[in-house]
């Protein structure tokens, strides 16, 4: 009987513990670092501050560390009008210093993160969709077990995104998103036809479930299904951040 139980002690004492600290313990934020779309008139692509502002607050005061990646790295830019928790976020938590200074897709460690979200504004649907290197990102944070929170147009950031497999990642989710109905009665891109692609049809023919107003009993309504965790518009896009949280804990 005392075999086995040296052989117990020496399983305890030299097998290595998986700690805390051998977690991924970050999430990664994509930003863009578009500022117009490439028009005469120069229609701005810039970042939403108030889909990528609030999010961060949110994991700050969670104490979980984050961090940008943008497709060129260095300085991006907002549609700046800082109310609320985007002001406080500005002044007390060093949100610009961060997006002052993001990381360049090569210079992302995956295995630091156990979530990554993209927020709104135009510039995603020009720069980080279809960028391989930040989707090789979404990718493996996903099949590593990580989340995906996304906001508003933040949604065309991961629609060609595909899995080792081959399969598209947002292929049998439900996913909240900005709708072509919407895109198609606004200026801000000429009726959508500056974008590269909307985000509606593109998911629908990567064979998610596109969700918007006309299906969802609240526009506002976050979504959480297999691991996505999304919303149409801009007002919760920090309910987006916490319900990752809470899926994560």
């Amino acid at each position: 009987m005392k075999y086995p139980l040296i052989l117990l002690f020496a399983l305890f004492v030299f097998t290595p513990f998986i700690t805390l600290a051998d977690q991924p313990q970050k999430v990664l934020i994509v930003v863009s670092n578009m500022l117009h779309m490439g028009d005469p008139e120069k229609h701005e692509a810039r970042n939403n501050l108030w889909e990528v502002a609030p999010p961060y607050h949110i994991f700050l005061s969670h104490s979980i560390e984050v961090d940008f990646v943008s497709p060129q790295g260095g300085p991006v830019e907002f549609y700046m009008d800082p109310l609320g928790i985007s002001s406080y976020t500005i002044k007390y938590e060093g949100f610009l210093d961060k997006t002052r200074n993001t990381l360049k897709p090569k210079e992302v460690n995956i295995e630091d993160y156990w979530a990554v979200y993209t927020g709104g504004g135009y510039g995603p649907l020009f720069d980080v969709a279809g960028n391989k290197q930040l989707q090789s990102i979404y990718s493996a944070i996903y099949e590593a077990g990580g989340i995906i929170g996304i906001g508003g147009h933040g949604a065309g950031a991961i629609v060609d995104v595909k899995l080792s497999s081959g399969v598209f990642l947002v292929r049998n989710k439900r996913i909240a998103a900005f709708p072509n109905s919407t895109e198609k009665s606004k200026s801000w891109a000429k009726q959508g036809t500056l974008l590269p692609f909307l985000i509606e049809d593109r998911l629908n023919e990567n064979g998610a479930i596109a969700l918007n107003k006309k299906t969802l009993k609240d526009k506002h309504q976050v979504v959480v299904d297999q691991r996505v965790v999304s919303t149409m518009f801009l007002p919760s896009a920090a309910l987006v951040a916490k319900e990752m949280i809470l899926l994560h804990e």
